[in-house]
């Protein structure tokens, strides 16, 4: 398998960020790791090698990024301005700098993946900028700001927070007939540690289905848990109807 390791400097963040790509073609796929994690992440627990077929055939080209939850998401002792700021910088650091460089490797649109943690980085530069990717899969998220930044709100916070800036969506935004140009996939178990993913997903759905968007939001079994195993099975199991397998 092809890989590529990446040292960048980030002026959004102010430091060195570092991406893996693996793979020589096919669509390019913008992978996000779990909470707190680097870019490494998902070749070390093996979520690499359970698509290691998709990567050498050239049907998937994975570029991971690191993240900066440490200062932002899991920062709970830090002032939430700050951490909410810290969010927005990741964020425009992820479409300022990562983007382009993904097109200068694969000009394809990308699709958004994530699990856990990643999964909410997923979603919210999915749907914060539909115009750039052709769809996303998020596993075992909790989309709700509430959960990470104790009912704390502001104008910054807000951009980041699916579950507040979408059902003030118009009807009529452009944004809502572009989602439904892309394929849009939330899973989540409903087994141990699944239980504010499930209730965040349920409250997302409902937006969903209230501003139209056609987003598939897939609830597993009761023995279906927050972890490694079923976040494999669930790639394999999306992945072909991601590619129009």
């Amino acid at each position: 398998m092809q890989t590529k390791a990446l040292t960048h400097y980030s002026p959004s963040l102010g430091k060195e960020m570092h991406m893996m790509i693996y793979g020589h073609g096919g669509v390019p796929v913008l992978a996000f790791p779990t909470q707190d994690a680097l870019c490494r992440q998902l070749e070390e627990f093996g979520f690499i090698g359970q698509i290691s077929d998709y990567i050498e055939d050239g049907r998937i080209q994975l570029f991971v990024v690191d993240t900066v939850d440490l200062e932002s998401w899991s920062a709970r002792d830090a002032g939430k301005e700050w951490r909410a700021e810290r969010q927005e910088q990741y964020f425009r650091y992820i479409v300022d700098q990562v983007i382009p460089l993904m097109q200068s490797e694969n000009d394809a649109l990308p699709l958004t993946l994530g699990m856990s943690m990643g999964a909410n980085h997923a979603a919210i530069t999915f749907l914060r900028r539909p115009d750039l990717f052709c769809g996303m899969l998020a596993m075992s998220g909790v989309y709700n700001t509430d959960y990470f930044f104790d009912g704390f709100m502001n104008p910054v916070l807000y951009e980041n927070a699916p579950e507040r800036f979408l059902p003030n969506m118009p009807s009529d935004h452009p944004y809502i007939s572009l989602y439904n140009e892309k394929k849009i996939i939330f899973c989540v178990g409903q087994g141990a540690w699944e239980e504010d993913g499930v209730r965040t997903l349920r409250n997302l759905k409902q937006v969903f289905e209230s501003k139209g968007i056609h987003a598939w939001c897939d609830f597993w079994g009761y023995d279906v848990n927050h972890d490694w195993p079923w976040w494999f099975k669930q790639i394999r199991y999306f992945l072909p109807f991601l590619l129009n397998d």
